[in-house]
């Protein structure tokens, strides 16, 4: 038995959530996400929560079960606050900036990264830091990871971008050989 499946799935006031044809829709202040479920999987929508149940006990479904509970809990909580991921970048002379829809990095190559943010995921840059946030908390992760693929962090002078509560170990340099 899944032990997170089991747990009810509260509904705040704010949030609307819908049932239909295997596709679970969740709307909220701050956007609308769809998942849909497989079908070994049975929603029961009551008075302001969502219960989660399997058909079957196979093994397969005993495995979908808390994965698809999770999932649709990041759904509510993605609409009601919404999800941020921070990320610290350390070198000479780079910087971010925000230009419309693209993120632009000057990371110490020879040219600009533009990246261009996807659909509901906005980013705001204030000093070292960009702050990436969204109602999916898969699709911010994704930028967070993808931006931070642009320069990763080397463990000599921690130069790169890093996440903000990531730790670097740094290692010593090379030494003089003695003769």
């Amino acid at each position: 038995m899944s032990r997170i499946g089991k747990k009810p799935i509260t509904i705040p006031e704010k949030v609307n959530v819908s049932v239909e044809n295997r596709k679970v829709t969740v709307k909220g202040p701050k956007g609308e996400l769809n998942y849909t479920y497989e079908p070994e999987i049975d929603f029961k929508l009551e008075a302001g929560e969502i219960n989660i149940a399997v058909f079957n006990t196979t093994k397969k479904s005993k495995s979908l079960w808390g994965l698809t509970r999770t999932l649709v809990h990041n759904m509510v909580v993605g609409v009601t606050e919404g999800f941020n991921k921070d990320l610290e970048f350390n070198g000479v002379g780079y910087k971010a900036a925000v230009k419309g829809r693209n993120l632009e990095l000057s990371l110490g190559y020879s040219h600009p990264i533009v990246y261009p943010l996807p659909e509901g995921v906005d980013a705001k840059v204030q000093k070292n830091t960009i702050s990436i946030s969204g109602c999916s908390k898969e699709l911010v992760g994704f930028v967070a990871a993808k931006v931070r693929t642009f320069r990763p962090p080397e463990p000599y002078k921690g130069k790169g971008i890093k996440y903000a509560d990531e730790v670097i170990i740094r290692k010593a340099g090379k030494t003089g050989a003695k003769a």
